[in-house]
Parts: C-alpha cells; sequence; structure tokens
C-alpha cells in the first residue's frame, strides 16, 4: 500500500513538471545552463525557433529543457534588460528633474527678489512725485543693481588686472544669479526633463544678452575645460588666443585673450574682442569663469589681420558650475554683448541688436554641447563625424569672410548683382593636419559668393526645398567637376565630358541632434554619361552634406544646407571644399518681446504641393508668413588649375547667377503670396485662376462626358479644387499653342510625370507620350477638336526622369471658360496609371 502511494505521488509529481514546463514556468536552471543561454543572448537576443532548436542540439546540458521554455526564458531576459534601461532612463529624468526644480525654485527666488525691489522701487518713485520740491533728477535708479564700469588705466600691471578680475566677477553673479538683469523665459524653450535647459533674454539693457541654466552629467572642472575651448564648439569663433596667464593671490587664474569671430554674410565685417579672463573657485566651493572686454590694451597678434574686424565689447559674461548631489553640475551661463551694430548695413542691424539671436547662436550652443545633444549613426565615431561637421562649418564660414591673412584676394565684383569672385592661390584643401589623403591644388581655390535678400518666405521651407530638390537649382556637371577634380587633382573645365543627372538623389544619414535641428549625411547622385561608348559608365557623384533648421518650430538662429565633394570611399581624413546656402532671418529684435504671445507655427507649403509621402499640414489656421525678411548667403568653391583660371572663374561667375536666379524663383514660388501655392488644396485669396480653372476643368469634362469628374457628388468652392488636386486620376492640362507646354497637374499628375509645379511650365506635351502615343494623338486630335472629346487607349508615357508609365486609358477634353465658347486649354485624363 505504501508502494503504491509513493508511486502515486512521485506520478502526481512528475505531471506536475510537465505541466509547469508547457506553461512556461517554475523551471530551475544549472549554473552551467544559464551561462550557455548567455551566451547565445550576447550574440543573439531574439532567436528564431530554428535558432532554439539548434541551440538544444550544440549544448548537451539544455537538453532537458524544452523549446518553449528556451522561448520563454529568452523573453524573461530581454525584459528584464528593458527594465533595467527604463529604470536607469528614469533615474537619470529623475535626477534631472530634481535639478530643474532647485533651478525653478532659484529663478523664483530671484524673481521675488525682483518683486520686492521694483515695490520698493514703486513707493519712492510716489514719494517723490507728492513731494512739491523734489527734484526732477531724481536719484531712483540707485537701487538698481549696478556696478559702475572699471577704470582700465591700470589694466597694464597685475594688480590692476586682479581688481578689474574683481569687478567682473561681481557683476557676473549679480546677472547669473541676481537681478542685474531683467531676464524674460526665451519663447520656444520651456524647461522640462527632455530640455537642454532653462533660457532666458535680457528684455532691457545696454547691449544683448541671454542666460541659461541647465544640468550636465560632467564634473565642474571638465565642464570649465569645454567651456574654455571656444573653437571646439562655437563654430562662429574663427581663433582664440591667450596672450598671457598669471596666478592671482587668491589661487584663481586671469588670462588675457584676443578671440576672432566670423561673419555670418558677404555684408557685414567680422568681429573680434579683446578681454579679460577670470577662473577662480567661490567660497562655497563653485567654480567660475568669467570674462569682459578691456578697452584700448591691444589689437591682437597681427594688425593688419586685425584691420578687418570690428572691435565688439563683452560686457561682463562667464560661467558658474556647481556640484550636483548625485552626480553631474548645474550651469549658469550668461553673454552679455556690445556687437557695435552701427558698423553694419541698417538691414542686418536686427541681427546684432537682438538677444535672442546671441541665445540661439551662442548660449544654446553651449548648453547643447555640454551636454552630450549629438546622436550618430553606427559605423563611424562619433568624433570622427564631429570633426566633418564642424570643418564643414568652419570651411563655409572662411569662404564667406574671405580674410587676407588666409591667403584671399577679390578677384572681380560684380556690383550690379553683388557676386565676388575670390581666390586663394596658398589655400590647401580642408583637411585635417597630417592627412594622407590632402591633395596638392597646383592653383588654387575659387570662391564665387554672393548675398541677397529674400521675402515672405520661411528659411527653413527655403532650406528644405532646396536640400529635397536639387534638380531645381544645382547644375549636375558642376557637380561632377568639383567631384572629378577632388578625386585625382585633374582640373578638366566643366562640359568637356557632360554628364546626364538621372534625377535620383539618395540621401544617407549619419548623425543628427536630438531634435533634428542639424542633420549629417552623404547625399549620392546619380549620372550617366551622354557618350554611348561609356553610356553604362557610372558617373554618381558622392556629397558630404551638413543641413541644421529645417523645423520651423526649432529655435536655431538661422537655416543652412552646407555640402562637399567628397570620394566613395569617404575616407576619415577626406579633404572637403564647402559649398552651400546660409538663410538668416531678420527683424528679430522687434520680435523678442512678441514671440512670448506669438506661435511658432508656419505652413508647410512644399509638403501639400510636392510628390512623395506628405506630412499632410492643414492650411486652415496657420498663418502666412508675409513680411518675413532673411538675408540668404551664397558660396561655392571650386579648386583650379593656374592656366584655367579665368575659365573657371567665368564658370563659377555664371554659375552663382543661375542658381540666385533659381533660387529667387523657388521663394517665390513657395512663398503664401507665390502663384503657385495657389493651385494648392488651400487657395490663396489673391489668386483666383486656380480654382477658376477646376471649376472649368470640371464643367468642361460634365459637359463633353455626360458625367462627373469628382464623384460621387460634385464639390463646389475651395472643396471642388481639393478634391481634384487630391484625384486619383493624374489630370494634367496643356495650352493651345503651336507647341502644347502644361500649365496645371494635380497630386497625381505630378507623381506621375516625377516634377514639380515650378519645372512644370517647361514640359511639353509630346514629351509626356512615346511614339506610338504621340501618333495615336496626332490621328484623334482632329476628332478631339471637332467634337471636344477623345479616349486614348492603353499605352506609354515617359516621366521626366526618364521612367516609363503605363495607363489603361486616356481621356482628353477640351477646357471651355465661362462662355462655353472659348476654348482655355486641353485636359488629359490618365486612368490607373502606374510606373512600369
Amino acid at each position: 500500500m505504501a508502494m503504491a502511494v509513493a508511486q502515486h505521488r512521485e506520478s502526481s509529481s512528475g505531471s506536475n513538471i510537465n505541466k509547469h514546463l508547457d506553461n512556461g514556468k517554475y523551471v530551475r536552471y544549472t549554473a552551467e545552463q544559464v551561462e550557455a543561454l548567455e551566451r547565445v543572448y550576447a550574440e543573439c537576443p531574439k532567436p528564431s525557433s530554428l535558432r532554439r532548436q539548434q541551440l538544444i542540439r550544440e549544448c548537451p546540458i539544455l537538453s532537458n529543457i524544452e523549446p518553449k521554455q528556451i522561448k520563454v526564458w529568452f523573453q524573461n531576459r530581454r525584459c528584464r534588460d528593458k527594465q533595467k534601461t527604463e529604470a536607469s532612463r528614469l533615474q537619470t529624468v529623475n535626477r534631472k528633474l530634481n535639478a530643474m526644480n532647485k533651478l525653478l525654485m532659484e529663478e523664483n527666488d530671484r524673481l521675488q527678489k525682483q518683486v520686492s525691489q521694483l515695490v520698493n522701487e514703486n513707493g519712492y518713485m510716489k514719494q517723490q512725485l507728492h513731494t512739491v520740491n523734489a527734484s526732477t533728477n531724481d536719484a531712483s535708479c540707485d537701487s538698481v543693481v549696478t556696478t559702475p564700469p572699471h577704470s582700465l588705466k591700470d589694466a597694464n600691471n597685475p594688480a590692476g588686472l586682479l581688481s578689474i578680475a574683481e569687478g567682473t566677477l561681481k557683476e557676473f553673479l549679480s546677472k547669473a544669479t541676481g537681478t542685474a538683469v531683467d531676464w524674460v523665459q526665451m519663447p520656444g524653450m520651456k524647461p522640462g526633463p527632455d530640455s537642454v535647459g532653462i533660457f532666458a533674454i535680457s528684455q532691457s539693457c545696454s547691449g544683448v544678452a541671454a542666460r541659461a541654466c541647465g544640468l550636465v552629467s560632467l564634473e565642474p572642472t571638465k565642464i570649465a575645460e569645454i567651456l574654455k575651448d571656444r573653437p571646439s564648439w562655437f563654430r562662429d569663433c574663427r581663433n582664440l588666443e591667450v596672450f598671457t596667464m598669471f596666478r592671482a593671490g587668491n589661487g584663481g587664474t586671469i588670462e588675457l585673450i584676443y578671440t576672432q569671430m566670423f561673419a555670418p554674410t558677404t555684408l557685414a565685417p567680422a568681429r573680434d574682442f579683446w578681454t579679460l579672463r577670470y577662473t577662480t573657485t567661490l567660497e562655497n566651493g563653485s567654480l567660475v569663469v568669467c570674462e569682459r572686454s578691456l578697452s584700448g590694451s591691444g589689437a591682437g597678434p597681427n594688425a593688419a589681420a586685425a584691420a578687418q574686424f570690428v572691435r565688439a565689447e563683452m560686457l561682463p559674461s562667464g560661467y558658474l558650475i556647481r556640484s550636483c548631489e548625485g552626480g553631474g553640475s548645474i550651469v549658469h551661463i550668461v553673454d552679455h554683448l556690445n556687437l557695435e551694430a552701427w558698423s553694419v548695413p541698417e538691414v542686418l542691424r536686427p541681427l546684432y541688436e537682438s538677444s535672442k539671436v546671441v541665445a540661439q547662436k551662442m548660449t544654446i550652443a553651449i548648453a547643447q554641447e555640454t551636454s552630450g545633444e549629438v546622436v550618430y549613426g553606427p559605423g563611424r565615431q562619433p568624433a570622427v563625424l564631429r570633426t566633418f561637421s564642424q570643418r564643414l562649418s568652419r570651411g563655409f564660414n572662411d569662404a564667406i569672410n574671405g580674410f587676407n591673412d588666409d591667403g584671399w584676394s577679390i578677384m572681380n565684383c560684380d556690383g550690379a548683382e553683388d557676386v565676388i569672385i575670390a581666390i586663394n592661390s596658398n589655400k590647401s584643401l580642408n583637411s585635417p593636419p597630417n592627412a594622407v589623403n590632402a591633395l596638392p591644388l597646383l592653383g588654387g581655390v575659387l570662391c564665387a559668393k554672393a548675398s541677397m535678400l529674400i521675402q515672405n518666405v520661411s528659411p527653413a521651407v527655403l532650406v528644405r526645398f532646396l536640400r529635397e530638390h536639387r534638380s531645381e537649382w544645382a547644375d549636375f556637371n558642376v557637380d561632377a567637376y568639383s567631384a572629378v577634380s577632388l578625386k585625382a587633382g585633374s582640373y578638366a573645365y566643366p562640359g568637356m565630358r557632360p554628364t546626364r543627372f538621372t534625377g535620383s538623389q539618395i540621401i544617407m544619414p549619419l548623425g543628427h541632434t536630438i531634435e533634428h535641428e542639424e542633420l549629417l549625411e552623404v547625399v549620392r547622385l546619380e549620372g550617366h554619361s551622354f557618350a554611348e561608348d561609356n553610356a553604362f559608365l557610372s558617373r554618381d557623384i558622392h556629397l558630404l552634406q551638413l543641413c541644421s533648421g529645417i523645423d520651423e518650430n526649432a529655435v536655431g538662429g538661422c537655416s543652412e544646407l552646407l555640402f562637399a565633394p567628397i570620394n566613395e570611399m569617404f575616407p576619415d581624413d577626406a579633404p572637403l571644399l564647402p559649398s552651400g546656402f546660409r538663410v538668416i532671418p531678420l527683424d528679430t529684435k522687434s520680435s523678442d518681446t512678441q514671440d512670448s504671445l506669438a506661435t511658432n507655427r508656419t505652413l508647410d507649403l512644399t509638403s501639400s504641393l510636392e510628390p512623395g509621402p506628405a506630412t499632410n499640414h492643414i492650411a486652415v489656421d496657420a498663418p502666412s508668413c508675409p513680411n518675413i525678411r532673411s538675408v540668404l548667403t551664397i558660396a561655392f568653391q571650386f579648386p583650379f588649375d593656374s592656366n584655367l583660371e579665368d575659365n573657371v572663374a567665368n564658370m563659377a561667375h555664371q554659375y552663382v547667377r543661375s542658381v540666385i536666379s533659381s533660387v529667387q524663383r523657388i521663394a517665390i514660388a513657395i512663398s503664401p503670396s507665390g502663384l503657385i501655392p495657389a493651385v494648392g488644396p488651400k487657395q490663396s485669396p489673391s489668386s483666383p485662376e486656380a480654382l477658376t480653372l477646376a471649376h472649368w476643368i470640371c464643367r468642361s469634362y460634365s459637359y463633353h462626358l455626360g458625367a462627373e469628374l469628382l464623384r460621387p457628388e460634385p464639390a463646389v468652392g475651395d472643396s471642388l479644387l481639393k478634391n481634384l488636386w487630391q484625384h486619383q486620376d493624374a489630370i494634367l492640362c496643356c495650352s493651345l499653342k503651336s507647341l502644347p507646354v502644361m500649365i496645371f497637374a494635380n497630386q497625381a499628375g505630378l507623381d506621375m510625370l516625377e516634377t514639380t509645379l515650378m519645372a512644370l511650365q517647361d514640359i511639353t506635351l509630346d514629351k509626356i507620350f512615346d511614339e506610338t502615343g504621340r501618333k495615336t494623338l496626332c490621328s484623334d486630335f482632329a476628332k478631339l477638336m471637332q467634337e471636344g472629346l477623345a479616349y486614348l487607349p492603353a499605352g506609354i508615357c515617359m516621366s521626366t526622369m526618364g521612367r516609363h508609365v503605363s495607363y489603361e486609358q486616356a481621356v482628353a477634353w477640351k477646357v471651355l471658360e465661362a462662355d462655353e465658347s472659348t476654348v482655355h486649354c486641353l485636359a488629359f485624363s490618365f486612368v490607373n496609371w502606374s510606373f512600369v
């Protein structure tokens, strides 16, 4: 009996184990089994069913575990990893929120002090006003926290410099944590766990000022080291030279520094600073790096070079760095400048009088640098990609400024169109030191550059369009010339080996900032030779491209598209010769006090007009952007042989003029007040032609065919235009001329032709059809003109990129005007079209 009971218990126990195995629970693993599973997990966290079965066969110690249980183990292991990552992320967010909360409490205390101060001043003013014999020049402003300017007469001796340094420290701290400046939150920069920091700009003070507070996961000394090396993170800084450094009596250091800054456009001179920088540690352990200008104390290392600069003033600025509980540091940043706006043209002065611009260009750049707000794709070291971005930006700035001490000289200046041709016979290609792939330049580098004013178009929209539609403005043969010149040092004159651009532009991302405000990518342009013997020889061009400021809601100071031809092998020390566009919005000073009330919504015109995946922004409630003024700077660089200097100069001059013309045409076309957006889904009040044409197309279709073009029921007003624009069939209209040209296409029509509304007017009717289609159209043309209607059988047509498009049927009809007797144009509808 006892034996039977024992057997029953053993049987029950075995069945329970099998049950648990089937349910994938309650299985204990030996250390050897876990080690074997961990090795596989390290190689493949999510193995397939076949891989799990193979694992059981290869590892005898796992033979007693069923495949289902192996699957459950990997699921649990992935979940543990995910939980660990999430827990780490939440800890980081919690730490950042605690630091942000501390910063906000400090800011609240500062504001309460400021309120108390204003209340006292208000009471004092009232007392003065009610005093009959009060002096008209009251001293109410004496209560404002200000410090009289330091006398710099003793700036040449250490004692005098220490006195200036101590005064600079006091003034800086009053701005960083006190009430010396009336700070207001910078529009569009809200604090939060995903924010780099808290940003503010001055509301009313001498010069322009910006402030930032944020948490950085580095030690104070490391942060100070990074911030002092301004050229490494601030791309507008051309050069920083420490002239002298000595120890102060309190353990700090004093440095005399000469700094050169690039000018953002060709229309204004660059700036330089002659400053004193003071680094010290406060009694509470905080590390301070503060800086201010010294007046009349030296002109820099080269007086001739300094002649190309305008001396700007840095008012007490700097960084306050405090250790934070739990690791990291809290950093307070203040930038306060007087950029001498009088020295630039009137139209550019808003750029030099806006605290917002200072915040966008300097303060935010510092915060992003210290927070490590850059993400890079696989396959490249982040330091290499970062270096590429900096070299593109610095090379473009070098070309725009053209400093004499770099070897640049003006060759020609077109006064009518302000196209400047500059040459540099001494310039070596923008390569890192000791570069293996550096190329000798037999002649040098030629740069064609220009700046112009554009209106009524968002800089972000313009640069995004230039990036996505390179064929609208670029000449493939010019790109090919630059690429070939850099490959082998050959300087063949462009046009000697003409190449056809296939229209294929492939963008491969390399890295981006967290908010995608800056993108680093490789662009491949596909081309083929016109020559029959080389018809199948690839002429692909590779460009390293840096794009920034293409998001209308971003807070960047400008929008840029910079690029340089590179070797397809893409070595780390590849020589770069950057060209591109920079668009800087103007009128930013007047908007400093208004941006807090205004939203950053801009109608994305290109997404609603261009073929391809659209973001489908609705035009309703989206404000137009009239009166937006921006300065566009263009610069293109070309290597040349000394024997071909004049030829390359003429080519560069003509090319830049062509690019300027194309960009102006694009700016007009994509602006809300332009003509082309009128044919989009949202009708412009100033351009009723598109709505009228849509009405004529639909009414004429119904008149000739006895059916409605827009089903299930006809639309009216704006909805008619929108429905016609979104119709699934490709609808095209051409003029009635000896050589008919396209005058309208809906979205499907643009997709079929692989073109844009701007390029539509360059397409003639005969280019659409193949030989058979043209013959069919010619045979039915008389019938079309007589009866007003013609059916074309299934056939093949051609896109502008040379691709074949098939369609089941095409319908052609005459579009009649309102009097129903005048023929306005011919319309075609291609049914069920598709690329072959």
